[in-house]
């Protein structure tokens, strides 16, 4: 199976490190150096080159920007490989280019196969690639709620099938509670927006507004309040165009088209011309007798009466009255019609207060049951997942040199004296969260007789760094992901324990790439690859750089790691011993 792996990272400018190649081993790589001679750089790094918080103040002095890059060796068809290629990236045989620059300013980008990318998606990406286990990691998993998280996971779908179900029913929960909650303490606002709606809708439907009926009042306002003025303008201009009964000698444009087809149509055979001309002019007459006819019927039908002036304004007022209390969008009656169509549909809502109130309350009930069914499934699969996971960390410490301590998980629910604020769960109303109703602790028996105790209550220093590791390594058993970073977990630890720390991170190196940041020599000797950070003085200026150590090398960096002292005959015996000893 090929894995996602790790090959190299180039470092330039970033903390005492000026410009580094790391390269990586398959397997099992060790970092070591003196004190403060940059180890951290290459955990800083990695955490850079996916998606880490960026930090200016890791830009090297004097410098105007850091600039980590790597390559990945990606499996082809990976939740790695599908998501960079989705994002645009170009994976070149299977291996993928990621950068990270980091400006004195704090400016960041990222790079992913020659194309930019926003950093999140380095962080994604780191989900399927490196699980960190450091220094902080180890303080975190002293906390209980990561605990459980470590628990769970190691748990897999026993745990994970009723966690997503419990999830969805917990949110469900939360959103009805809060509808059923907003509907029962707004009761009063909700009544009082309902009487104003009902108000409003009553005062609509008692005047019965028609959907273009105001711009037709308008429009017969005006005629009837110029009445007159109208009819007189029509009564001349029908004495203009038929003639005045009551001035038989006075000329009119009838008269005058009637003569003037009668001069023409005595000699339009002659010419096409004219002919074509002489009829235009029949035409004209034509339509002057019929405007002339529809002018008369104007006049006689117009009809001046102040009462149904009055009535018409009356109905504009009404209307305007409504136009001016619930047209918001300015478009006169058709807006009112509108409100009006959205109040009837809210009234209904708000009408319905006391039956949805009902059908909530039920579903509350429901869900809280269903909760409680889900959350005492997960307990069962979190105590059966427990006690795997207690006896194969006891047995992770019997090789580290405790054999007599023994590694517990607590699991257990709180009971809450209102059964409304919890769900019942076996019998019991207990406290609940978005991860169930259980709260797990692992606790620590250090020698046998001993109480189980929490963890970081019961174990001293180098106790605490073994658990720790021994928890870290049956964790990443279940883990996913193909790389695993350890930054100085096995501070604390040292003779006999030390040894069997290198050996169980050279076993689990058999089905992942580890990195392993140490300054245990017992731990160094198990790796496939020896990296040395090492520190140089110009005058003022420290800069570290990162070599690779072999052979007469290798022994050389072991025996300072054991006596401080490269050349000493009886550390290089020593250093000699630990890599057969730690050969397969």
């Amino acid at each position: 199976m090929v894995m996602s792996v790790l090959e190299e990272m180039r470092i330039r400018s970033l903390g005492v490190i000026d410009d580094a190649v790391v390269e990586l081993s398959p397997g099992f790589t060790a970092v070591t150096g003196e004190t403060g001679a940059g180890k951290t750089m290459v955990v800083t790094s990695l955490g850079l080159l996916l998606g880490g918080r960026a930090d200016p103040a890791l830009v090297r002095a004097g410098a105007k920007a850091a600039v980590v890059e790597g390559r990945l060796a990606v499996a082809p068809g990976s939740p790695v490989a599908l998501r960079a290629e989705e994002a645009g990236a170009e994976l070149d045989d299977g291996t993928l280019l990621v950068s990270r620059t980091l400006s004195a300013e704090g400016r960041s980008r990222a790079h992913l196969g020659g194309r930019g990318v926003p950093v999140g998606l380095l962080g994604e990406l780191a989900d399927d690639l490196v699980a960190v286990h450091g220094q902080t990691d180890q303080q975190g998993l002293l906390r209980p709620a990561r605990q459980r998280q470590a628990l769970d996971r190691y748990a897999g779908d026993a745990v994970a099938v009723p966690l997503a179900k419990y999830t969805d029913a917990y949110r469900r929960l939360r959103a009805v509670s809060a509808e059923l909650t907003e509907l029962t303490t707004r009761a009063r606002e909700r009544a009082q927006e309902a009487d104003l709606l009902r108000f409003g809708l009553d005062e609509v439907a008692a005047a019965a507004p028609v959907a273009g009926e105001d711009t037709e009042l308008t429009t017969e306002a005006e005629r009837l309040g110029h009445a007159e003025a109208l009819s007189s303008a029509a009564t001349a201009a029908h004495a203009a165009l038929a003639g005045d009964p009551e001035d038989p000698e006075g000329v009119d444009a009838r008269t005058l088209v009637a003569g003037a087809a009668r001069a023409l149509e005595a000699v339009r055979s002659h010419d096409p011309a004219l002919a074509a001309l002489a009829d235009r002019i029949g035409e004209v007459g034509i339509l002057l007798a019929d405007v002339a006819g529809e002018l008369a019927g104007y006049a006689g039908d117009l009809d001046a009466d102040p009462r149904r002036l009055a009535a018409v304004e009356e109905r504009r007022a009404v209307l305007a009255h409504l136009v001016r209390k619930y047209d918001a969008s300015g478009d006169g009656v058709a807006g009112v019609l509108a409100w009006a169509e959205s109040a009837a549909a809210r009234l209904t809502e708000l009408d319905g207060d006391d039956d949805r109130i009902g059908e909530l309350t039920a579903e509350r009930d429901a869900l809280r049951a269903e909760l409680g069914a889900l959350a005492e499934e997960l307990s069962g699969a979190r105590t059966e997942a427990a006690r795997r996971f207690a006896d194969a960390v006891t047995a992770e410490l019997a090789e580290l040199a405790m054999p007599h301590a023994r590694v517990s998980f607590a699991v257990r629910q709180n009971e809450v004296a209102d059964a409304a604020a919890g769900i019942d769960v076996g019998g019991r109303p207990v406290a609940y969260g978005p991860h169930g109703a259980d709260e797990v602790e692992l606790l620590l028996a250090s020698h046998p007789g001993a109480t189980p105790r929490p963890i970081a209550k019961g174990a001293s220093g180098g106790e605490l760094s073994r658990v720790m590791l021994a928890v870290e390594v049956v964790f990443a058993g279940s883990d996913p992901v193909p790389t695993y970073l350890f930054d100085e977990v096995d501070a604390g630890v040292g003779g006999k324990a030390a040894v069997e720390v290198g050996r169980r991170l050279a076993r689990l190196a058999r089905s992942a790439q580890v990195v392993v940041v140490t300054h245990l020599p017992q731990v160094a000797a198990f790796a496939d690859r020896h990296l040395v950070v090492e520190k140089t003085h110009e005058g003022s200026v420290t800069r570290s750089g990162v070599r690779v150590m072999e052979g007469e090398d290798r022994v050389r960096e072991l025996s300072r790691m054991l006596a401080g002292q490269e050349d000493s005959e009886l550390a290089r015996a020593h250093a000699e011993e630990l890599l057969r000893g730690a050969r397969p």
